[in-house]
Formats: C-alpha cells, sequence, structure tokens
C-alpha cells in the first residue's frame, strides 16, 4: 500500500449551498454557465445559479446531452474562445460536468480538441471549473476524469487530468427533488459499480480503504432497499453523498482496480444509447461470473460484510445472485436488449470496437482479452 492522494475540490454541502457560488468563483472571471437540456430552469436551480452570479460577467451554453457529444462541445469550445472567457460553471449530472472538463481542456489547445481523448494531446492548461451538481451518481464533481462521445464514429472515451478537476463543487440534495425515478436508480447503480470497481478485486492489507468501499456498498444497498422513501431529504444527501465519495479517489488509493465494466459498458452505450447506469448493470454481472475464480475471496468478502450471507457451498456465486437481485429490485436490466435480436452481431460490433480502442487487456489483472470480453458478452446480451 503505497500512493499520494489529494483532493482538492472543495465540497459545498447541503441545503442552500447554491448561493457559495458567488464566493466560490473569483469576482474578475469571466464565467460560462454550461448546463443540458433545460430541466433546472424548471426546478429553480438556474435561478439560483443566476441569482449568485450577480455581478459576474457571464454567458451561457445549452444542450450538452447525457453522454456528451464533443459535436456539442466544441460549440462551447468556440464560444469560450471567440468570448474571452476563462471559467466555466457547470450545472447538471456527470454529463454536464465531463463535458465542461472537455471544453476547459480545449479551448487552451490550439489543435482538435477530440485529440485528447485518442490520447494524441495531453492537457497541459486548462480553465478552472466549478461545479453545481444535480444528479448523484458519476462522482465527476470532485475527480478528474472525463468521458466524452463523438456522434460521428459512435466512440465514447475518456482522459484524465488532475488539470480539469474541479475547484469547488456544490451539492444541495434539494435540486433531486424532480428527478425521475429512472435517474435515481441509474445514480445507485452507478455509484454502486464505481465501488465495487476498486473494491472487487483481490484480498489486500489495506483495511480503511476495504472498509470504506463496504460502509459506501452497504449505504447503498440501504438506499435501495428504501427507494421507496426517496422522497425525503435524508435519502437525498445520503445517496448524493455516497456516489460522491464512491469516485473522489481515495477508496481506490493504494489498491489494485478493475474498470473492465466500466470499459466494457461504454461500447453499448455508444453503440446502442443505453443509459450509462444500465450498461454497468448488463455487464457487471457476467464479468464477475466470468472472473469469478480470481474474484472468489473478495466476492465472499463482500458476501458476508455486505449482503450479510452465511458461509457455506457457492459463497461467491451467492453474493454475484445477490448483487443482480439488488439491480433488478430497482427494475433495473442486467442483459442487453437493444440489439435488434442479432446477438451474433451485436457481440462481433462490441469486441471490435474494443480492440480499436485499445481494450485489449483489461481487469486488475491486465487479463480480459477480447476473446474474454466475447465470453462475457455472449452472457451479457440477450
Amino acid at each position: 500500500m503505497k500512493f499520494s492522494f489529494v483532493n482538492p475540490t472543495q465540497i459545498h454541502f447541503g441545503q442552500g449551498q447554491i448561493a457559495r457560488i458567488a464566493s466560490a468563483i473569483p469576482r474578475d472571471a469571466r464565467v460560462l454557465l454550461l448546463y443540458g437540456g433545460g430541466s433546472i430552469k424548471r426546478n429553480g436551480v438556474y435561478e439560483q445559479a443566476v441569482a449568485s452570479l450577480e455581478g459576474f460577467t457571464w454567458q451561457e451554453f445549452a444542450g450538452v446531452e447525457p453522454n456528451p457529444t464533443v459535436e456539442t462541445l466544441n460549440r462551447a469550445v468556440e464560444q469560450v474562445k471567440a468570448e474571452g472567457l476563462s471559467y466555466i460553471l457547470a450545472v447538471g449530472g456527470g454529463s454536464v460536468i465531463d463535458g465542461a472538463k472537455y471544453v476547459a481542456a480545449a479551448a487552451c489547445y490550439d489543435g482538435d480538441g477530440w485529440d485528447i481523448l485518442l490520447g494524441k494531446h495531453r492537457v497541459a492548461e486548462a480553465l478552472p471549473i466549478g461545479a453545481v451538481l444535480t444528479l448523484p451518481a458519476t462522482g465527476s464533481e470532485s475527480n478528474g476524469g472525463s468521458v466524452v462521445t463523438k456522434a460521428a464514429t459512435q466512440e465514447k472515451l475518456n482522459f484524465v487530468s488532475p488539470l480539469v478537476q474541479p475547484h469547488f463543487a456544490v451539492l444541495d440534495p434539494d435540486v433531486m427533488k424532480t428527478l425521475p425515478e429512472r435517474q435515481l436508480a441509474n445514480g445507485l447503480v452507478d455509484a454502486w459499480v464505481h465501488t465495487c470497481e476498486q473494491y472487487l478485486t483481490m484480498p489486500t492489507e489495506a483495511m480503511v480503504q476495504e472498509g470504506y468501499a463496504e460502509v459506501l456498498l452497504r449505504s447503498l444497498k440501504t438506499l435501495g432497499e428504501q427507494f421507496a422513501q426517496r422522497d425525503s431529504d435524508a435519502w437525498r444527501a445520503n445517496l448524493m453523498l455516497a456516489a460522491n465519495q464512491a469516485l473522489n479517489g481515495f477508496i481506490g488509493s493504494g489498491v489494485p482496480q478493475d474498470w473492465a465494466t466500466h470499459m466494457i459498458g461504454h461500447e453499448l452505450t455508444a453503440l446502442y444509447g443505453v443509459d450509462h447506469g444500465r450498461s454497468l448493470a448488463i455487464v457487471q454481472p457476467s464479468l464477475l461470473r466470468h472472473q469469478i475464480e480470481y474474484k472468489r475471496a473478495k466476492l465472499e468478502q463482500m458476501a458476508r460484510n455486505v449482503f450479510g450471507l452465511s458461509d457455506g457451498d457457492a459463497l461467491a456465486e451467492r453474493c454475484v445472485d445477490a448483487i443482480e437481485a439488488f439491480y433488478h429490485s430497482l427494475g433495473v436490466a442486467t442483459q442487453l436488449t437493444e440489439h435488434d435480436g442479432d446477438k451474433a452481431a451485436a457481440i462481433d460490433t462490441i469486441v471490435a470496437r474494443l480492440e480499436s480502442h485499445g481494450m485489449v487487456k483489461l481487469g486488475e489483472r491486465r487479463a480480459i482479452t477480447p476473446a474474454e470480453s466475447r465470453e462475457i458478452l455472449q452472457q451479457a446480451v440477450a
């Protein structure tokens, strides 16, 4: 266990904290308010953000999609460059915040911003970012990762840079009050899988990281069991904080990490438009069953410490069953059905995309090859 860890994002958590924007952004900043499809104008978040920007020079850019596209984001980059804007305020869920990270980096680069996603350009400079989170799920508000889609080629790629980590993030659980049930369920699943990617690998002696991951998983499990009570301040606050802590970098520090579920899941989203959280639920159970001998010890640990299962035969297998049942209890499917019924063609396409994106050695052991990804998908594709 050896690592360096810092998380510089200042978190303003709780009701009424959107007003903190006024003191969190430098007064001389020229701000771009970046948001999505307009739901923030219906739930009062836009009005609060605008009130906090009184006295600032600011402009806005709307229309960032779920799974933000480089085609849309490049128009925001053009606006930033043309207007000499110097600060990005992202108001939305993980997609808007991921998009803000791309804009912040691409605005400081003279070439094609997609080069950042292809690894042809390493981010050397980026505009500062602040975030107002409206959908708890990805943890993007306090990490340096971003996932962006290129609609023209149906590619979904990621980049990571400490230079695009938000300087501050407002987490006001009240903004969740108008979220659809589907998005809340997706957020639960997303946070759950983020935690699993850093926990369900191999045994370690990192008692703090493993114990913290188990606390998060038990909390998310309880929130799932209490899903009928989701219209409460406590439920909303606990999901928002759990999702943040699942991917702020700490539980993965100094321990093995997986992320194969995410890499395969990204292809399902790019090709078939599957919600990100639901793509993870489709892939993960099949992946865990395929890799069960390598993950058996940690699955047994999770069975005992998260699900409270008793020792006995097939404990790891029963843990995977419990994970799948958790997704089903939220109404989230665990097989891909969006492929027009042609299972063989879907698998061929997904595997070819993984190969073209260099995803040929996945998992904590770097041992999930395209052949093994194919076997996983044969179980995950209905």
